[in-house]
């Protein structure tokens, strides 16, 4: 029988395989007796309750050669009691005749994530988040490595860490402060040095959590997968970046995750049993030779949905070399008998078995050996720790908790309060520290979904945070000697009982925790500081009273929330990081951390992860690919919708009008010609409005910063220009938005928040919408619009050309609506083509009221896209200015809009457009005339002195 071949019946039989005698790379041992079970036990990494060796533990060890374990909270009561379990555990595996030890993992991610908790001998040490927040990589390659070297003592030889993910969607994210932050290569940087601190103190690795966990939508049900809507691309620019540098780095492993992913280029319903994420995407792209490990296969929706015998077999032909089961042993044993019917069947290979077996030997190589694993240094090298950790743990806490506003200077609390003030403590009921992703498995196997209604259990378990933040409360009043009132508040609100609190108290600290995705908790806040607000103190300088806002988890609560004043965070709310938060608030420390990633590097805006080339639009060059990204686009809209782009060409954009300066940018693939991105951009002279008229960007390109980029410097060379009064979003010239796009609910809200996040104040945005009136052959004017007219002291006329220019443009400065002007301008310009209805009053001519006629023949009608409709003839409506001393505006707007329909039906058109109409007024008088609405925007404008020049 060669050796490079596998049979079933050699699996059955006592044969070996005598080419794998290699223990790790390089290094000769004794040939490894790799039979049936010892080959398949390796493959798996498992877990048990209880705090000692089960008989189950026993028998997956001695019976099927388990070869590696994976350890959890539960396992796990001091220093001690591991270090007792580890090796017994080895003594067992080593007496059955295992080969080599046992990789033995854990998580210990520190803050809230820490599987092993002992006062004495471990060290607390700040979130991954809260390191992040140190600024220094020496600092979290020091904290990797202290983490390590107690770790090792105990016997525990692999760690389940660095944690790699970007959390490119801050919001709703369930990982929070387990993530490094929001920038790929900060979190990149972070990652290397945890990953070599670990490496130092003599433990492998695993990176997690592939392809990423940063930015998954959840669905709701358990049963349901969350999935990655990311594309390839988008991951590879951001989410895969910190993965490829810990490749780069020597990563030992890597555990792929459970969640489904759904974009252009990949369709998997989990991630770890697709062949094209891991053996595709990650080993192949990426170049990773390591061990590949996966997700839980007791999770809930992938066992439901798959089961955990084909899982297996589905696991381990995408590339996994080790298949992970946390808890059940029914169905660990169930996969071990499918991984052998697998392989008798023919559906898993020799040769793959035999890579996964090699992998996990070099593995093991690098962090194990029986005289180590049979020998731990014990509890005697923690004593010896423990002075230089605890000095490292003081140092890193003391560098993290991060001010990340203190706008009226209440810090530190002791130069506004007396000592006979009360200070306030208000803190949420919260749930126990998470569980890490890998031991999810022990509360029901599936990645909790932000806003999950999990049972509480036993009371202990509620009990545990309140009883964290009364020892807040008890440290707060013993360092300033004074009365502390201490009350928990939940999704019911602020009852009377905290209001009567408030009333009574000088000062207020509000605790949050992870309030985005617990929106009761903002809900509170703002309720509290509203009260702070209205109970201003009488002296003779009038001072709201004092509330200190401190988010003891996801920085991201209020970060960009400037309506709270003074805003701590603190990264985790354990007992460590609390008392140091007690003395950033009484002024015993000076807080020097900042927030990580992008967020910090400035508090109106998020800066763009990616800054593309933004190039000024050529005309010649550009064009025919913006004719190209403008179909693109529209293609894109549901079919039974007609998009705000229907009509549009490159021409549309481009006015070359005296009145009107307009600079375009473009970000373009030089090699294609392509054009990624577009915005268009107007300043109109008659109103010293600047307009940002349109940010195009390709649908398979977006999220990639390309808009933000375009955005800044649309913004910046406006504002260098100088003699910008206001800026809008939003044109009626060109007229193709208006403003923000609101036809589609999910995308209004988007685009709301993205404008938000780079400084517009959406809050105070109006409504327009443009409106037609189809089917004109057979349309009739309402009988009681025409007798109001009849009855109306007022005449109409038709003017045309330039010679009525004077008395009609001295009109219509009346109005300061941003495009007016030249659109009367060039109406007065084209005689052949547009005409002006004017309402005058009889008795002294004096203008009442005007509006545009334009035909689709007209030399600006490229600019109205409606009006290129070349399945109907369609002529505008456009610019009704109504004196300010006219009293009933509907009556004569419809006066001014009758007539104007009149003319156009004696022109036999088919339709006639309001480009532009006031959605919060005259609605519904339009509607009664029979027109109905085509686009709705939202207009957005702003003083120019509140927009600064983005960095």
């Amino acid at each position: 029988m060669s050796s490079n071949t596998l049979t079933p019946t050699s699996m059955e039989s006592p044969s070996v395989w005598d080419d794998m005698d290699r223990y790790g790379s390089g290094r000769k041992h004794k040939p490894l007796q790799l039979t049936r079970g010892s080959a398949m036990g390796q493959m798996f990494i498992m877990g048990f309750d209880g705090t000692e060796v089960t008989p189950q533990i026993r028998k997956l060890i001695e019976k099927h050669y388990l070869g590696t374990i994976l350890l959890t909270a539960k396992n796990l009561k001091s220093a001690e009691q591991t270090a007792k379990l580890v090796l017994d555990l080895q003594t067992i595996a080593h007496n059955a005749g295992h080969p080599v030890p046992l990789a033995i993992g854990l998580d210990q991610e520190n803050g809230g994530v820490n599987s092993l908790f002992d006062e004495a001998y471990i060290r607390q040490f700040p979130s991954a988040m809260g390191v992040a927040a140190t600024g220094s990589t020496e600092m979290a390659y020091e904290i990797a490595k202290a983490t390590g070297q107690e770790l090792s003592a105990v016997g525990i030889n692999w760690i389940m860490g660095p944690c790699l993910d970007v959390l490119t969607n801050v919001k709703n994210q369930p990982l929070g402060v387990r993530s490094m932050g929001d920038d790929p290569e900060e979190v990149s940087r972070f990652g290397v040095a945890y990953m070599k601190g670990y490496k130092d103190a003599g433990l492998a690795t695993c990176g997690k959590h592939f392809p990423s966990y940063g930015n998954l939508e959840f669905l709701g049900s358990s049963l349901d997968v969350p999935i990655i809507r990311d594309s390839l691309e988008q991951l590879s620019l951001s989410a895969l970046v910190p993965f490829r540098n810990a490749i780069s780095h020597g990563v030992d492993g890597m555990m792929v995750g459970g969640c489904a992913m759904s974009s252009a280029g990949v369709n998997v319903m989990h991630a770890c049993l697709s062949e094209q994420v891991v053996d595709n995407l990650l080993r192949d792209d990426l170049g990773f030779d390591g061990i590949v490990m996966s997700e839980c296969l007791e999770m809930e929706a992938l066992s439901q949905n798959i089961g955990v015998g084909g899982g297996t077999i589905m696991a381990v032909n995408a590339g996994c070399d080790l298949v992970l089961l946390c808890r059940l042993f029914s169905i660990q044993e169930e996969a071990i008998k499918y991984l052998k019917l697998g392989y008798q069947d023919g559906a898993i290979t020799a040769a793959r078995i035999r890579k996964s077996l090699k992998r996990m030997l070099d593995l093991k190589a690098t962090c194990t050996n029986w005289e180590k694993a049979l020998n731990p240094v014990g509890i005697s090298s923690l004593s010896t720790l423990q002075p230089s950790h605890s000095a490292l743990s003081a140092e890193a806490y003391n560098a993290s908790i991060t001010v990340v506003r203190d706008k009226d200077r209440l810090l530190p609390l002791s130069n506004i309060l007396d000592p006979e003030d009360e200070v306030l403590l208000l803190t949420p009921l919260v749930k126990p520290l998470p569980a890490s992703a890998l031991s999810k498995g022990l509360t029901g196997g599936s990645i909790m979904s932000p806003g999950s209604s999990t049972p509480w259990g036993k009371s202990v378990s509620l009990m545990s945070g309140e009883n964290v933040f009364r020892e807040l409360g008890r440290t707060i009043a013993r360092k300033r000697q004074g009365r502390v009132l201490h009350t928990s508040y939940t999704a019911h609100g602020i009852r009377p009982s905290h209001e009567k609190l408030i009333n009574r108290a000088s000062a207020l600290v509000v605790v949050t925790a992870d309030a985005n995705q617990n929106l009761y908790q903002s809900g509170f806040t703002k309720h509290a500081a509203m009260i702070c607000k209205s109970q201003a103190s009488r002296g003779r300088e009038r001072r709201e009273k004092p509330m200190i806002v401190v988010s003891v988890s996801s920085p991201y609560d209020f970060a960009l929330d400037t309506s709270i004043g003074t805003y701590v965070c603190t990264y985790d709310f354990t007992e460590t990081a609390l008392h140091t938060l007690v003395d950033v608030l009484f002024g015993d420390l000076s807080p020097t951390g900042a927030l990580p990633g992008t967020i910090s590097q400035s508090l109106k805006t998020h800066h763009a992860k990616q800054h593309w080339l933004v190039e000024n639009f050529d005309e010649e060059r550009d064009s025919k690919a913006l004719d190209d990204l403008l179909q693109i686009i529209e293609q894109e809209g549901p079919v039974n919708q007609r998009s705000e782009l229907f009509g549009c060409s490159s021409k549309t954009f481009l006015l070359h009008n005296a009145g009107i300066e307009e600079s375009h940018y473009v970000v373009r693939n030089s090699s294609t010609r392509s054009l990624l991105g577009f915005c268009c951009t107007y300043f109109f002279k008659s109103t010293a409005t600047g307009v940002i008229g349109a940010i195009l960007v390709d649908p398979d390109r977006r999220k990639l910063s390309i808009g933000h980029s375009l955005h800044q410097r649309a913004i910046r060379n406006m504002l260098q220009r100088g003699g910008i009064k206001r800026f809008k979003l939003g044109s009626r010239l060109p007229g193709v938005f208006l403003g923000i796009p609101t036809n589609k609910t999910m995308e209004r809200k988007q685009l709301r928040r993205w404008f938000a996040s780079i400084g517009w104040d959406t809050a105070l945005s109006r409504p327009v919408c443009s409106m037609i009136l189809k089917d004109l052959s057979r349309w009739s004017a309402p009988e009681n619009i025409v007798r109001s007219m009849q009855h109306a002291e007022v005449e109409f006329e038709l003017v045309h050309g330039r010679h009525h220019a004077d008395s009609i443009l001295e009109h219509v400065k009346t109005s300061s609506r941003q495009g007016v002007m030249e659109i009367y301008q060039l109406a007065l310009a084209d005689q052949t083509s547009c005409g002006v209805i004017c309402a005058k009053r009889p008795k002294d001519g004096a203008l009442l009221g005007t509006v545009v006629l334009c035909s689709p023949g007209a030399s600006w009608a490229e600019a109205i896209p409606p009006l290129k409709d070349t399945n109907e003839i369609t002529w505008a409506i456009s610019g009704p200015v109504i004196a300010p001393r006219v009293g009933e505006y509907s009556t004569m707007l419809q006066g001014l809009i009758l007539l104007g329909i009149r003319q156009v039906k004696k022109q036999q058109a088919d339709a006639v457009l309001l480009d532009c109409v006031d959605g919060d007024g005259h609605f519904d008088s339009l509607s009664a005339m029979g027109f109905s609405v085509l686009h709705n925007f939202e207009e957005v404008s702003c003083d120019a002195d509140s927009m600064s020049v983005p960095g």
